[in-house]
């Protein structure tokens, strides 16, 4: 099964970043478009327990469904996170939707971005525009991550192997926000309050 191996790091500055991942032989993907993810769970979250997700996403006029989880052996994150991913293309999310509602599932979390794609011929790197701030991802080698995040000045101090769902608890509770989801709809008022 293949293993996903990733790591994210806080973007400040977009523009410096392109220039960075251009610099560095980085070539556009996908240009920057939007990004809806909805994660399904039974009603009392056993597959959150297991650090499972199932995952339903509509990018870039494409729809996947994922299943992440940890892997059989070795860590499931160490300077970088490493999931097992089963991911393909649907036709028509709604209704694979509308199946996980029929089968007793929830939708449980979701969350939204902006998203831009890069590859080097071995690995690749998205920016993510959230509305808790930039993120970028490496995902490729453990070795071509830190090769790559060395070629465009990140340092292994910078590495994250947080969920954006872990992330947005860890705003929830700095912002003291009850906002449900990570989304820009969710997320815009509760960072207007005074």
């Amino acid at each position: 099964m293949p293993i996903e191996t990733e790591i994210k790091f806080r973007v400040d500055d977009l523009t410096a970043l392109s220039q960075r991942l251009q610099a560095a032989g980085f070539t556009l993907l996908t240009p920057r478009s939007f990004e809806s993810n909805v994660l399904y769970d039974t009603p009392d979250r056993k597959m959150r327990v297991r650090t499972e997700i199932l995952r339903i996403r509509s990018y870039a006029g494409r729809w996947t469904v994922t299943h992440k989880r940890l892997p059989d052996v070795g860590p499931g994150e160490d300077k970088h996170k490493h999931r097992i991913e089963t991911e393909t293309e649907v036709s028509d999310g709604h209704a694979l939707a509308t199946v996980f509602l029929s089968i007793g599932l929830i939708a449980s979390f979701r969350y939204e971005k902006w998203r831009t794609e890069w590859q080097d011929g071995e690995g690749h790197c998205v920016v993510d525009e959230t509305p808790i701030g930039n993120y970028a991802e490496l995902e490729g080698s453990a070795a071509w991550i830190d090769r790559a995040a060395a070629r465009l000045g990140i340092d292994p101090s910078q590495y994250s192997t947080l969920s954006y769902g872990r992330l947005f608890d860890l705003w929830r509770q700095q912002h003291n926000s009850a906002a449900e989801n990570l989304t820009f709809a969710d997320v815009a008022p509760a960072i207007q309050k005074p």
